[in-house]
């Protein structure tokens, strides 16, 4: 009885508690940035992806993509590309810290110029979110909308390099199918994910990996006064 008692305890204590990391001390950004640099340079030297299955693929899908970890020995297969070889490496100052992050461009989508969307915009897009480990932590069943202002640091950096699809199309059953969408791979710093805090059973200072087909993108004006919100910021600079 006594046990089942503190066990109840223990866990009511962690459920009231809205900050649980705000248990430890916060790691410096700069020091966590070099051990999410090794994790990061490790992980795209150990891992390979199917890269032949895009080649002369006219209509390509994060779907199709496929990243498999080097076992002892192996050499990287046929029509596949170990990912540090893909990749295109990236930085950006968030946090008053230089981060370095990558990119796997599978397609870069048929959309118009114009219609690329900016770090402010809203985006429909289909994606898989998962850990170095290969855990699974969050993924869309449907084409889903979200304001990339509102999203982790990472992504209002990726996507903007990326088009939308060429076109779409209704089905008959009613669903919608896009052409030549924008499909690619954001391996991200802990930094310009959740960094300290974790999500939804992402422990903190985890670094993320991100597939995604790039559908749509609809310019935003969040303070409504006719004025693109990315011609404002670029104002306001």
């Amino acid at each position: 009885l006594v046990l089942v008692v503190m066990g109840i305890s223990f866990t009511a204590c962690r459920n009231d508690d809205d900050d649980v990391t705000g248990q430890i001390p916060e790691e410096p950004r700069d020091e966590q940035q070099l051990k999410d640099a090794d994790t990061l340079i490790t992980y795209l030297g150990s891992h390979y992806y199917n890269s032949g299955a895009f080649i002369g693929n006219p209509n390509p899908s994060m779907t199709e993509l496929v990243i498999t970890k080097l076992a002892d020995g192996e050499s990287v297969p046929v029509d596949h590309t170990l990912l540090m070889s893909a990749v295109e490496e990236k930085t950006t100052n968030y946090e008053d810290q230089e981060y370095v992050y990558y990119i796997l461009r599978i397609n870069q989508g048929g959309g118009p110029i114009e219609d690329k969307p900016t770090f402010s915009d809203n985006v429909r897009l289909n994606y898989s979110g998962f850990i170095t480990s290969g855990e699974v932590f969050d993924s869309t069943a449907n084409p889903t909308q979200f304001d990339l202002t509102g999203l982790i640091a990472g992504w209002s950096r990726v996507i903007p390099e990326f088009n939308t699809a060429e076109s779409f199309m209704i089905n008959p059953d009613g669903t919608v199918g896009y052409n030549d969408v924008g499909v690619g791979v954001m391996f991200l710093p802990s930094g310009l994910g959740y960094f300290s805090s974790g999500s939804n059973g992402i422990a903190p200072y985890s670094c993320l990996i991100f597939k995604f087909d790039l559908l749509q993108s609809e310019t935003n004006d969040h303070d409504l006064d006719g004025i693109p919100s990315f011609d404002e910021n670029l104002d306001s600079d």
